[in-house]
């Protein structure tokens, strides 16, 4: 037991008191967002909608999404962290509340997308702030505690959104909603702004060879926008536990109960692995940690084509989540050292718009290959993408020298191209 208390207080000393104020915020405001997750299920079962329609619904809150990621960066840049959070908070209580009122399949839809655009909003806000207050070489350990608060409070939220559920999906929602300004308020109460001052990096802009940083630097940043786009096609891998996994278990004869013990394992294990994984491979190659998470993530969903019993559906989850538990927070950590300080909102926010768009594409391709092609080619091909993805990080990345960003000096982009920029 001291060694345990040992290793806890190892794992979350020396991190800023904002840092764990901003934590809270996190696991508050994942606490209130159960309702996408029951969303579907209200608009089939309790408005009667069809299947299509809850399905255009979810691709509408993920395109919503896409677009609030870039939004959320833009305004990270020029209105500040708090202020974006703030405002994105706000716009998700006011979107969940919105869904307890509203009728009809287009007022239903718009909300739903409005809804996307604000959750996603605050999220390059939350990374870019983190960047900000923690160092870098504590950077790995702090958005593996951020992680985790994520999936804690998934998971909570989830097993108490199923009985408030029971007793009506308005109250749900109204839950949803006050959890939601609950964070807002913690935020507005208790996290400061860090947004660097138009100074603070003076020198390092002028090396750069620019006075700003539009979205227009960041496109042109091919390195940057490569590590985007295998970012993408993992999110594609991923996607699959929540929706090829469920009919492939389904059509193996499974029930939604045993569906549901073996998705619930992945939270389960973030929850108890992720301090103790992240101490194991603290100070290790990024570039390795991205490989060895992406290749476990993909190879995890490709055994489920071997997959015959609840034990071994299991045994696939267990793998994929080890991965998915070495590559978020070595992301995370990377995408931070790789913005500039002026940039971090634009940068964060194009590296977050890959998880939404992947949640647009992931569920229509896997649906598609397991219906044309079978859970052979399926999960097949997930093994594939995700030992593609596993090699690019690893060409991407392995020269890239991982040294400690010095106080006040901003990370360099990768390949970044220097030049006039785009408009705010």
């Amino acid at each position: 037991m001291p060694a345990v208390v040992r290793a806890v207080r190892e794992t979350v000393s020396g991190l800023p008191r904002a840092f764990w104020w901003l934590w809270t915020s996190t696991l508050i405001n994942r606490l209130g967002a159960f309702v996408v997750t029951f969303l579907a299920l209200y608009l089939t079962l309790d408005r009667g909608y069809s299947a299509t329609y809850a399905g255009l619904v979810a691709s509408l809150y993920g395109l919503g999404g896409a677009v609030g990621a870039v939004v959320g960066g833009v305004l990270t840049d020029r209105v500040g962290r708090r202020s974006t959070m703030l405002l994105a908070q706000l716009g998700a209580a006011a979107g969940t509340a919105a869904l307890a009122y509203v009728n009809g399949q287009v007022a239903i839809a718009a909300v739903a997308t409005v809804l996307g655009v604000a959750s996603s909003a605050s999220r390059p806000a939350v990374q870019a702030m983190m960047a900000d207050m923690v160092p870098a070489k504590d950077r790995v350990r702090a958005f593996s505690l951020n992680y985790w608060a994520i999936n804690i409070g998934f998971g909570v939220s989830s097993a108490a959104a199923g009985l408030i559920a029971s007793q009506g999906y308005f109250w749900l929602f109204l839950g949803g909603a006050v959890m939601t300004l609950l964070c807002a308020l913690v935020i507005w109460a208790k996290v400061p702004e860090t947004m660097p001052a138009s100074g603070d990096d003076t020198a390092s802009v002028a090396a750069a060879g620019t006075s700003r940083v539009g979205l227009g630097i960041v496109l042109r940043d091919r390195r940057f926008m490569a590590f985007v786009a295998l970012t993408f096609l993992l999110g594609t891998v991923t996607q699959q536990g929540s929706t090829t996994l469920s009919v492939d278990m389904g059509r193996q004869g499974f029930s939604a109960g045993q569906y549901g013990l073996v998705i619930g394992l992945n939270g389960l294990l973030i929850v108890l692995l992720q301090i103790p994984l992240t101490r194991m491979v603290e100070g290790r190659s990024r570039a390795a940690l991205l490989t060895a998470g992406t290749v476990l993530m993909g190879w995890g969903f490709g055994l489920t084509a071997f997959a015959g019993s609840v034990a071994f559906y299991a045994f696939t989850v267990a793998v994929w989540t080890i991965g998915e538990i070495l590559h978020a927070p070595a992301s995370m950590s990377l995408v931070a050292d790789l913005s500039p300080t002026h940039a971090r909102g634009r940068y964060q926010g194009m590296y977050s718009i890959a998880w939404p768009a992947a949640a647009f594409a992931g569920p229509l391709l896997g649906g598609v290959a397991l219906d044309r092609w079978g859970g052979g080619v399926a999960w097949g091909a997930c093994a594939v993408v995700g030992t593609v993805a596993g090699a690019g990080y690893w060409l991407l990345l392995r020269e890239r020298t991982q040294q400690p960003e010095p106080v006040g000096a901003v990370a360099p982009a990768l390949d970044r191209v220097p030049g006039p920029t785009a408009d705010h």
